[in-house]
């Protein structure tokens, strides 16, 4: 294929899997269960986090988070008691167990109650053409509390050569905004223009095979690689291709 019958290849897998379809077998339905904005980013981050696995089982365990957060995460974060806690001790997803999700919902309260939020967190630190920094800084003030420091594993760092695969999940989840249904595209402070693809194991398998990307490794290199790459079909939301390499890495074996 030559770059324009493969953009051509692409844009048509990204409408054929960029639809409301998609959202019954993915983790994206958990925050779509809200409407409230921070409850939405609450859930969507929480269920990014946990984003590794079977899907069935991170769908199940997802769920189950919210309704050990009385299926009102925002309040539960901003208003609970130390003994509403208590309950969330029990909670396990692989090796995110109950004293990570615990250390989470308190540091969730200082995001908001001292910077204002998820979204002004990654608009302040935000590089004019990419988030990965952001997502950096973000890590250093969601542990800024007193925290256990087994819970920092479940962020991913780009500066240490990550490629933070949930994490750019969740922002695209919260930044694309096209209409389609799929993402909710409710931090307007940002530009899906910023945004880096979710780069896994099918993400990246298919991307080698398209020769978008040529470094074996999934890791923030590789992540950048394929950042240009996908800029070159479309600058302003290059991101959109995650559900072609991802849809055709899993649904179709390509």
């Amino acid at each position: 294929m030559n770059r324009t019958e493969l953009k051509d290849f692409l844009d048509s897998k990204v409408e054929q899997y960029n639809n409301p379809k998609f959202i019954e077998t993915d983790p994206i339905q958990i925050p779509h269960q809200f409407t409230l904005k921070e409850d939405i980013e609450i859930a969507g981050f929480l269920t990014a986090t946990i984003s590794w696995g079977n899907r069935k089982s991170i769908i199940k365990n997802s769920k189950h988070m919210m309704e050990l957060l009385e299926l009102s995460p925002y309040d539960f974060v901003m208003n609970h008691e130390a003994s509403d806690l208590e309950k969330l001790k029990s909670f396990v997803h692989r090796t995110f167990n109950g004293e990570d999700f615990i250390q989470f919902i308190i540091s969730l309260k200082h995001i908001y109650k001292t910077h204002n939020g998820l979204e002004s967190i990654f608009s302040k630190y935000a590089k004019k053409d990419s988030l990965q920094f952001s997502i950096h800084e973000f890590k250093k003030h969601l542990f800024e509390v007193l925290h256990l420091p087994r819970t920092q594993k479940h962020i991913s760092d780009p500066l240490k050569n990550s490629a933070a695969k949930r994490i750019n999940m969740y922002l695209r989840w919260m930044i694309r905004n096209d209409k389609t249904g799929v993402d909710f595209g409710i931090w307007k402070s940002l530009s899906p223009s910023l945004l880096s693809c979710p780069l896994d194991v099918h993400s990246g398998n298919v991307a080698r095979k398209l020769g978008l990307l040529n470094r074996k490794q999934n890791d923030a290199k590789a992540l950048n690689e394929l950042d240009i790459s996908l800029r070159q079909f479309d600058v302003h939301d290059p991101v959109k291709y995650d559900f072609a390499l991802f849809g055709l890495g899993v649904f179709e074996g390509f």
